[in-house]
């Protein structure tokens, strides 16, 4: 059986790790971001085996995924099933786009229609994997709802609570360094503190004045304060603020704008390679094969 289906990146200005000691269900974050409309695509064929085989393509090259396979095995258990899932993602891992969360996202989502069972059921083995492995805490939950969102809540439903901010408009993503690596930054204790206080402290102004303006403004102040932008990635944010908005993608040596898109991109290209996209309100969902 085959079936496909596609999650938005997601892109965090700002946000304040929790973590729950017992329940991975409670373990998330608060904060604030977008999601885009560039993102994974995964084509899932299921069949009946003697035994169960994952094996997962990303841009058509065979390659492991601890992250897919963790939230497929969360989904089948122990079923002798062989799966092969073929990802075809829009934007770079490891740059603060969501695409590890968007992967796991769009597989489950897929091996859910297969199996016939729910959308949630996705949604909360991508989380758990993503929790366990350390590579991301509120990216699942954005990407499944879509839209300008506000973590108000860490964790899945019914702990974990989304406000969305409307809004529709363009964006400049620009890649201007080597990746980071999510689970480094957040095992460093000093960077790890430094990122609760400064996360909870944009989370409360956001809920007080949530518009996008603001998302900008708190994730710059987040950026500025954190000391997790490196030279080059302030020098492209304060280039492109003279077009509009932009700040840090988190976690990622990357950039994310709005204003006026032809003069971003062209001041954004001299720091990297630049992409355009707009805002996906609809989040993850399942699509026609």
């Amino acid at each position: 059986m085959k079936a496909v289906a596609f999650a938005p990146g997601h892109i965090s200005g700002f946000f304040e790790p929790v973590y729950h000691s017992r329940d991975m269900a409670r373990t998330g974050s608060r904060g604030a971001g977008i999601n885009v409309s560039l993102g994974a695509l995964s084509e899932v064929v299921a069949e009946n085996s003697d035994k169960q085989v994952f094996e997962f393509y990303l841009n058509d090259k065979k390659i492991k995924s601890p992250v897919v396979h963790l939230a497929l095995n969360y989904m089948l258990g122990k079923s002798p099933v062989h799966v092969v899932v073929r990802t075809e993602i829009e934007l770079p891992l490891g740059q603060g786009f969501g695409m590890s969360s968007a992967c796991a996202i769009s597989a489950t989502y897929a091996l859910a229609s297969i199996m016939g069972v729910s959308t949630t059921e996705a949604m909360k083995a991508s989380h758990f994997a993503e929790v366990q492995l350390r590579t991301g805490l509120g990216d699942v939950m954005a990407s499944c709802f879509g839209g300008i969102e506000i973590r108000k809540e860490p964790g899945l439903p019914p702990w974990g609570i989304i406000e969305h901010i409307p809004g529709g408009f363009d964006l400049v993503l620009c890649v201007i360094g080597s990746k980071l690596d999510t689970k480094k930054v957040l095992s460093d204790p000093s960077k790890a503190n430094s990122i609760v206080e400064y996360g909870k402290f944009c989370t409360k102004k956001i809920l007080k004045n949530p518009c996008v303006e603001n998302l900008f403004l708190l994730s710059q102040t987040f950026t500025e304060k954190t000391s997790l932008a490196d030279k080059q990635v302030l020098n492209a944010i304060k280039a492109a603020n003279n077009f509009g908005m932009a700040s840090m993608c988190m976690l990622g040596n990357s950039v994310f704008a709005t204003g006026k898109t032809n003069e971003l991109c062209q001041v954004l290209s001299k720091f990297g390679r630049v992409f355009v996209c707009s805002i996906d309100s609809c989040g993850a969902r399942i699509l026609d094969g």
